[in-house]
């Protein structure tokens, strides 16, 4: 327990959280103090009005009546409930008549209001004599005579402490749920805090696909989670992509990399001049290719990384796809094959131009390649077609490139997409598995999809493959 309290100390939360209750009880403090001490002026400064009030009647009852009328009036009101203090005293201070038993020696001496609350002392209903502080006006006779009209400060003193009882429990209770808030919302943190730490040492002993917690409340803690599970997430799909490529070195690579010195020790053992070039011009074809390979590589650990982000501007995505088309089409037509472009123009996304060049060409350049089997009837067709399409989808804006070819089983559509994979068990095509893969990585670097799907032909029938490029609409 004492450990976590030492550890609940340290955390910054709870030591701002413990400065805003000492702020606050200081200045409910003050508060307290300042109510306290108002409360007691204006009551004293009713007394006073009340007292002047009463003192300008006893001056004109005298006026008018002289001191029969006066005592008359002063003694019916001593005999009312709750009376003020009145009292008639001699020129020496000697009470000569009054409701009040002794006052404060030397309160005669001097005429007008008291400069202090005083003491005196009344008898209660049982005869006993009580002490009490007052208030009061004296003024002077002409015969020499002694005034006083006084209130007793009692009830106004019992009024300020009961204000003072009632704010000071108020803000014991109001600190007491503080400090409990304060405790269970540090409580509560360090736990989330301890969650976090846990997580953190499983991820650092190389868990990758472990996640901070995220509680759903979407406070600092949940966006600050949700912020690094997104970079764990990427951080795993790098890894995760780092290890296939590790792999897919050790065995796809392995294979012309044999056959490349197969070829070259062939070349060491022809005597003919012919075949020796005939030999090293296949050599320079298997490395061109590896170099190919490796490019591709590069290209997309650059793309996935994310260090081209800051080369993407505003483009005109239906001029890339119509100039990509116009420079394959000679291509489609020497492998027997009709390229029909179905474009809108003026379409326009944020993303970068040679990057998404890059992409449409691998697009085209793989129907063209399974196209071909359209193209020479194996399933009993006259011809191949692709199509390519740019349009606005809902929101979106979309680049289709379809192909009437053998297309690509539903079940295996998210392997195609990985590295290194090839449908074709026999590997006679060009390529090197990693098209997909490089389009993939490029439409995720500009917050879009790529999409595979059956192409739908004539009567509703579905034969080949369209990939779909989605890019996500420009704000205004």
């Amino acid at each position: 327990m004492n450990a976590r309290l030492k550890l609940l100390s340290k955390s910054a939360a709870v030591r701002l959280s413990a400065l805003y209750i000492g702020l606050f009880a200081l200045c409910a403090g003050l508060l307290v103090i300042y109510v306290t001490a108002l409360s007691e002026r204006i009551l004293y400064v009713q007394t006073r009005d009340t007292l002047k009030e009463e003192v300008q009647e006893i001056e004109t009852a005298f006026e008018r009546g002289g001191i029969n009328r006066l005592l008359a009036m002063m003694e019916r009101r001593a005999r009312q409930p709750g009376a003020n203090l009145y009292v008639i005293a001699g020129p020496n201070g000697e009470i000569l008549a009054g409701n009040v038993a002794s006052v404060e020696p030397g309160l005669f001496d001097r005429e007008g209001w008291t400069e202090h609350p005083f003491r005196y002392e009344r008898y209660n209903e049982s005869g006993d004599v009580q002490r009490h502080v007052a208030a009061g006006h004296v003024f002077f006779l002409d015969n020499k005579l002694r005034i006083l009209v006084g209130r007793d400060l009692g009830e106004p003193t019992k009024l300020r402490l009961l204000v003072r009882q009632a704010l000071m429990v108020a803000l014991a209770i109001m600190g007491l749920g503080a400090v409990i808030i304060w405790f269970a919302i540090g409580r509560n943190a360090l736990k989330r805090i301890d969650r976090v730490s846990a997580a953190s040492k499983k991820i650092m002993a190389g868990d990758l696909s472990q996640r901070l917690p995220v509680s759903g409340s979407g406070d600092e803690f949940d966006r600050l989670s949700s912020s690094l599970n997104a970079m764990l997430g990427r951080i795993e799909k790098l890894n995760e992509g780092l290890r296939q490529v590790s792999d897919n070195i050790a065995h796809d690579l392995k294979t012309p990399l044999t056959r490349l010195r197969n070829k070259a020790s062939d070349a060491l053992a022809e005597d003919d001049e012919a075949a020796r070039r005939s030999a090293l011009e296949g050599i320079i074809a298997e490395s061109d290719q590896l170099i190919r390979t490796f490019n591709a590589l590069l290209m997309i650990s650059r793309v996935e990384a994310g260090s081209i982000a800051a080369e993407l501007s505003d483009i005109d995505l239906s001029a890339i796809a119509a100039d990509s088309a116009e420079l394959y089409e000679p291509v489609a037509e020497e492998a027997g094959l009709a390229l029909e472009t179905t474009i809108a123009p003026g379409l326009s996304v944020r993303g970068n131009r040679e990057l998404i060049g890059q992409a449409l060409s691998n697009l085209i350049d793989n129907a063209i390649k399974y196209g071909m089997a359209a193209a020479d009837g194996e399933h009993g067709e006259s011809g191949g077609k692709i199509t390519v399409t740019v349009g606005k989808v809902g929101g979106a804006v979309e680049v289709a490139v379809s192909d009437n070819g053998p297309g690509v089983d539903a079940d295996k559509r998210e392997d195609v997409v990985k590295r290194f994979v090839r449908l074709e068990a026999s590997r006679t095509k060009p390529g090197t598995g990693l098209g997909l893969s490089l389009v993939e990585a490029i439409m995720a670097l500009h917050g879009g999809r790529l999409e595979l799907s059956d192409t739908t032909v004539d009567g509703g029938a579905t034969r080949g493959l369209t990939a779909r490029m989605i890019f996500p609409g420009q704000k205004m």
